[in-house]
């Protein structure tokens, strides 16, 4: 059976119990034992690798020893066992000699919560994962993803708004771009599921990891701070599954509730992919945490100044934003004013509809950047559909060979791009254009003229478009209504 097979499969039989309310508390309950099952996996593997591996768990609460037997505990015993000896020990695991580890089990399980009651259809389901799942083999790590998406899709019908699945197209394509390096800090202060991080890990481990050293150095320098309990799970299993001894610098917090000043130089940072949360609207007061010409409830603006704070003289990001900031005003101008004083925003990768779907309609951009030297121009790549292709969906997703054409256009910061030349999908614009645009960064395509369109599919599909555009655009007049309002009354 696949692990996408398992984890429907186990679904199905959690439905069954009178405890779990709904998709959320379902995959609540998935994840921590999908996180005990892994790290026993990667216990097998550090009792290998490690002389006198000691395990940061007291033996019975070790998954081996209380969920692996098929015939072990059922029923009340285990309910029992689970709501008041497992989870009271590990919500207050203490470290053995500082294990880091300890740490991060005690982190996980702090918002953890056994949702069932039937202890039958507890052991039905350790004993699906305990035979359906198996991390210690390659290819299932690699399957993980792919159950990423899966839960992800869930979460986001279980309305966790903001929560949706980057493409591993995308996220590929900006680490690759960003090119982080060993000995470089990478960080993602918003970083969901991991997504980001786990590429910059693969990235930086097949251009430069070559010791037992070179590893160490590499574990140290990933940094994510995730705000919601399930994510910043699934984030710290994600970042076991790929090597990461003691994810630590996994943090659950809302990297927003600092105030910006706080963030001094030792917090700064080489490199930061994202893709912030956009469309939603911060606590209130979070705001004040900010000067007060940047102040505002919208979360992709806030995340923007922040990463321009965090990034160090020479820093480098890439972060997906929607059209709205490109042609936002107010606060989003001066944000953009800032951000093309102090940065060099030299790319702005538009992408085509659909890339987000079934997340949202809305269009998205890449922005990339570095810290430290003003822009002088914008290069502006209008991304393609590949041929035959009208929209992205679940079965006919975004593919990473799709972005091989920016890739050979690319070319180096160092020299200034020089080698860049406009053509269908490039072209650049001047920062006295953008200026005079009072900061519009909604720059279209000038090599595409206005194509009369007769095929009623690709009417329909354009009609769908601009319906979704519509309604995130409905959201966003909104929120900023809703925000002068709350100015004026203030």
């Amino acid at each position: 059976m696949s692990i996408s097979a398992t984890i429907k499969s186990i679904q199905d039989i959690m439905r069954k119990d009178v405890g779990v309310d709904g998709d959320a508390q379902r995959l609540s309950q998935l994840v921590w034992m999908l996180f005990l099952k892994i790290f026993d996996d990667r216990e097998t593997e550090w009792e290998i690798l490690q002389d006198n591996y000691q395990s940061p768990l007291p033996e019975p609460y070790r998954w081996r020893n209380w969920a692996a037997n098929a015939e072990g505990m059922t029923g009340d015993a285990l309910k029992s066992f689970l709501d008041n000896e497992l989870f009271p020990s590990l919500q207050q695991l203490p470290a053995k000699g500082g294990d880091q580890r300890a740490y991060v089990i005690r982190s996980v399980f702090e918002d953890a919560y056994n949702y069932m009651k039937s202890g039958q259809l507890i052991r039905q389901v350790i004993n699906k994962i305990q035979e359906g799942v198996d991390f210690n083999k390659a290819q299932e790590r690699h399957l993980f993803g792919d159950m990423y998406e899966q839960l992800l899709r869930d979460l986001q019908s279980a309305g966790n708004a903001g929560e949706f699945y980057t493409p591993r197209a995308v996220t590929e394509f900006m680490v690759r771009m960003v090119n982080p390096r060993l000995g470089e800090k990478v960080m993602d202060p918003a970083c969901g599921t991991g997504g980001f991080l786990s590429c910059a890990i693969e990235h930086i481990r097949k251009q430069d990891v070559k010791t037992v050293d070179d590893e160490a150095q590499l574990q140290a320098s990933i940094f994510g701070i995730e705000k919601k309990p399930l994510p910043h799970l699934l984030c710290t299993t994600n970042m076991i599954l790929h090597g990461m001894d003691v994810p630590s610098n996994i943090r659950h917090d809302n990297t927003l509730a600092r105030p910006l000043i706080s963030w001094t130089p030792k917090d700064r940072v080489d490199v930061i992919v994202t893709n912030p949360p956009f469309g939603g609207m911060e606590e209130d007061g979070i705001e004040t945490n900010f000067p007060a010409s940047f102040r505002t409830r919208e979360t992709a603006d806030l995340f923007l100044v922040l990463i321009m704070q965090l990034l160090k003289a020479g820093g480098r990001a890439a972060l997906v934003l929607p059209d709205g900031f490109l042609f936002g005003e107010g606060i989003k101008t001066r944000i953009k004013e800032k951000l093309l004083a102090e940065c060099n925003l030299h790319t702005i990768v538009r992408l085509p509809n659909g890339v987000f779907a079934p997340y949202t309609g809305i269009k998205t951009n890449l922005l990339f950047f570095s810290k430290g030297a003003p822009t002088q121009q914008i290069w502006f790549y209008e991304h393609p559909y590949p041929p035959g292709v009208k929209s992205y969906n679940k079965t006919k997703p975004m593919k990473i060979e799709e972005f091989a054409a920016e890739a050979a256009w690319w070319g180096s910061e160092a020299d200034g791009f020089s080698q860049r030349v406009e053509n269908p999908q490039a072209w650049q614009v001047s920062l006295a254009d953008i200026q005079a645009r009072n900061y519009n960064l909604d720059c279209k395509n000038p090599h595409v003229g206005e194509q009369e369109i007769h095929d009623p599919e690709q009417l329909l599909a354009q009609y769908q478009t601009m319906q979704a555009d519509i309604a995130a655009l409905r959201g966003q007049l909104k929120n900023i209504l809703a925000q002068a309002l709350a100015d004026r009354r203030a």
